[in-house]
């Protein structure tokens, strides 16, 4: 794919968020409407394209723990509160190359994780568990190898300690498997058409409504023989 082929020209290991998104979005995966913004005078026009509220994000190949650097605000609600973002992001991001990314506030109360791994004997393995900042601390997700059928993708949403997290639940509707389903599906296939995917981390994948899309994204590169 050109976007890969290019930060691979570029010497890159990883992909912007913005990146990463467009190569998810051109397999179908659901994602944040957003836009890149490098300049000042185009900080209103796209947030009010976009429409408040909005996230604003440090965004560059370089940026992979934006938390940790403070480059994140969310819940903006108005032009004098992205101005003052904007600023403030591109202050924090001490002169590294790269833009602010302006997308689209989703809410939702459930948050999955979604990724694949290329394993060095079975090759890329598909991931899916609880996402947010339960990833890393409850470790609850489950594994298949790519390429998948929708029979897998549906299997590993049951496999996971959390699996009613999916159903109707406090009011909230059922999860679309379908779409999820398609998400695990094209995930996979992103790995066994593109040898130079060695990770793929979608975290998180927040349910707006009984809808998930992909809030955040990270895809890094290998150098493929």
């Amino acid at each position: 794919m050109e976007i890969i082929d290019n930060a691979l020209k570029r010497g890159q290991t990883t992909l912007s968020e913005h990146e990463s998104k467009s190569i998810l979005s051109s397999y179908g995966i659901p994602v944040t409407r957003e836009m890149l913004v490098e300049h000042t005078d185009d900080v209103l026009r796209v947030a009010n394209e976009i429409g408040y509220p909005v996230v604003m994000k440090g965004c560059a190949p370089e940026i992979t723990h934006k938390t940790e650097r403070d480059l994140i605000r969310t819940d903006i609600r108005n032009d004098a509160e992205a101005m003052d973002a904007f600023q403030g992001i591109i202050a924090g991001m001490n002169g590294d190359k790269g833009a602010v990314l302006i997308q689209e506030m989703i809410k939702g109360k459930r948050e999955l994780v979604v990724g694949l791994i290329r394993d060095p004997q079975f090759g890329p393995c598909v991931m899916f568990g609880l996402g947010g900042i339960f990833t890393e601390i409850l470790k609850d997700v489950s594994f298949r190898l790519a390429p998948l059928e929708k029979r897998d993708a549906l299997e590993m949403m049951g496999e996971i300690k959390a699996h009613k997290i999916l159903d109707a639940v406090r009011g909230m509707e059922p999860v679309d498997r379908d779409i999820l389903s398609e998400m695990l599906i094209n995930v996979g296939k992103i790995g066994t058409d593109n040898d130079s995917v060695k990770e793929i981390d979608i975290n998180p994948v927040i349910i707006s409504g009984s809808r998930p899309v992909a809030v955040d994204a990270l895809i890094v590169l290998q150098f493929s023989p």
